[in-house]
């Protein structure tokens, strides 16, 4: 049987993300098939490293935790397709969650305004929410 938490609940497990990340969370950008879990290390081709904003979820309502202020890197580290992300604390060496990216309103985890990434380029991501389980 599987439990059923209230919305109460179902938002401070969402909070508690944001706490845990920490503040000056860390997202990068690959190319390729996402690693088996957040564990694996790291594979395809760093596409960006950047530092999201002090704040950068909203709290959570309803069951689902949105990102809050702009997320954009002015200078992409690499060139090719966007495949996945990964969020880490402040110093990039855990990983705390990863997904999939699609162009906006393709559907992915995330969502940028253009999955095909050069270095050099500006890139915003237009959509990441998350949505707790177990309603």
């Amino acid at each position: 049987m599987a439990f059923q938490y209230s919305v109460t609940v179902r938002d401070n497990k969402l909070d508690s993300f944001e706490t845990t990340v920490g503040t000056s969370a860390r997202m990068k950008i690959f190319t390729g098939s996402q690693p088996a879990d957040c564990a694996t290390a790291d594979s395809g081709t760093l596409l960006a490293d950047l530092t999201l904003p002090t704040d950068w979820m909203a709290a959570a309502s309803s069951g689902t935790k949105a990102k809050s202020g702009t997320w954009e890197d002015t200078s992409a580290d690499g060139t090719g397709t966007a495949g996945y992300f990964r969020i880490y604390e402040s110093t990039a060496t855990t990983c705390h969650a990863q997904g999939s990216i699609t162009i906006t309103s393709g559907g992915g985890d995330m969502e940028v305004d253009n999955t095909s990434f050069a270095t050099g380029q500006s890139f915003t991501v237009t959509t990441f929410t998350i949505t707790a389980g177990n309603a």
